[in-house]
């Protein structure tokens, strides 16, 4: 699942991301609004935080932009104008939340997977393979009914290869859904990731597995007995 997060106070940026990336989800980050309209022409996103003073202009204006190309995606405005005025003028602009700087880092977790769980914003029931269970709408995993901990990037690929269970996805789809285009990926990392979960779900013993085919990609898939 991929979040925007618009933000042009660099290190405030860091930390959110960085807090976003730990909880499962992939974030591209972009300073301006024109960054975030470039950003919305190449990926689709299931979110997007918007701080509302941006060097180019108030980021309410690009929200019914936002709407008319990705109309499932959902808006927390993340501003430091507290007044009641302003919040009032960013919800009416169509955000789904506002939330006022500073803001704790796991109070913003909470409201990005209270967001996605609300109606509109395409719920998706959960993927079961054999005693695996993955869920789309919060990128977390269970195995026989308890929950597993992933790394970021392990949990960005089981949610790559979750929405096409069952099917080959393409390397580069998959060097897409787990990095950000602003990363620096070295050599053979997806592998190394793609490595780490299969050995995972083969020590779960829970009945999925990943299989690879040379030049065609990765699938997720329910274990033949």
């Amino acid at each position: 699942m991929r979040i925007l997060l618009v933000e042009d106070e660099r290190e405030l940026a860091g930390q959110i991301a960085g807090e976003i990336r730990r909880n499962g989800f992939t974030v591209d980050c972009a300073e301006t609004i024109a960054g975030a309209s470039e950003a919305l022409d190449l990926y689709a996103y299931s979110l997007a935080l918007l701080d509302r003073r941006l060097p180019d202009g108030d980021a309410t204006q690009v929200i019914p932009a936002m709407r008319r190309a990705q109309p499932g995606i959902r808006v927390i405005m993340l501003s430091a104008l507290d007044a009641v005025e302003a919040r009032v003028e960013g919800l009416d602009a169509g955000a789904d939340d506002y939330l006022t700087k500073p803001c704790p880092l796991v109070e913003l977790m909470a409201r990005i997977r209270a967001s996605l769980r609300r109606p509109g914003g395409h719920l998706l029931p959960p993927v079961q393979l054999g005693a695996l269970t993955f869920d789309l709408n919060t990128s977390s995993a269970c195995a026989f009914g308890a929950p597993v901990a992933f790394h970021a990037r392990e949990l960005a690929l089981l949610d790559a290869l979750s929405r096409k269970v069952g099917q080959f996805v393409r390397r580069q789809t998959l060097m897409e859904e787990v990095y950000s285009y602003d990363d620096n990926v070295q050599p053979h990392a997806l592998t190394m990731v793609i490595s780490r979960v299969r050995q995972r779900l083969i020590e779960l013993d829970c009945g999925a597995e990943i299989v690879s085919e040379r030049g065609v990609g990765c699938m997720l898939r329910e274990k033949a007995e």
